[in-house]
């Protein structure tokens, strides 16, 4: 009866114990099922576009404006693929299951914005934004993996305009 009684008292402190933000392991956010990007406009003709890619390589590309594909097209990629684009977006993604801003503290005006968001296995979202043209720290180095994107995720060609709107070829 003592030992139970003497269990029951250590759950209960358990249950008051705090930790102090910031303090111990963030709580886990799980692998990521699936990391989606959306590209926002800029000031002039940047590409608007939102590209999903699934764990198992699924690639789902949607053009909204100033690409050349406008809608929703789909691709295959392999489970290689999506593991190095998490790998190198996993120093931008928010430990606790937040959302989070990239910090970018020189920037060039007028570029495009994006959010980043990894779905787990759950449901659970975790969200990044950041507007592009860092100049340096991780802003920067997130802009160097976000513009080898459409390379990676091999969308390069439903991205590439031929002509700009209101430009003619003679």
């Amino acid at each position: 009866m003592k030992v139970a009684v003497a269990c029951g008292g250590l759950f209960a402190l358990g249950a008051c114990a705090t930790v102090a933000p910031g303090a111990g392991p963030a709580p886990a956010t799980g692998a990521a099922t699936s990391i989606a990007i959306s590209v926002g406009p800029c000031f002039g003709f940047c590409p608007v576009y939102d590209v999903k890619i699934a764990a198992d390589g699924t690639v789902a590309f949607t053009g909204e404006r100033h690409t050349a594909v406008l809608g929703t097209r789909e691709r295959r990629a392999t489970p290689e693929v999506y593991r190095a684009l998490e790998a190198d977006l996993a120093p931008f993604r928010p430990a606790d299951g937040s959302n989070a801003a990239v910090p970018c503290t020189v920037a060039i005006t007028d570029m495009a914005t994006y959010t980043i968001t990894w779905t787990g296995a759950t449901g659970q979202q975790t969200v990044a934004t950041h507007r592009g043209g860092c100049r340096e720290g991780a802003g920067r180095d997130l802009d160097v993996v976000l513009r080898a994107l459409p390379q990676r995720l091999g969308i390069e060609d439903w991205m590439r305009q031929t002509t700009r709107p209101g430009v003619l070829r003679g």
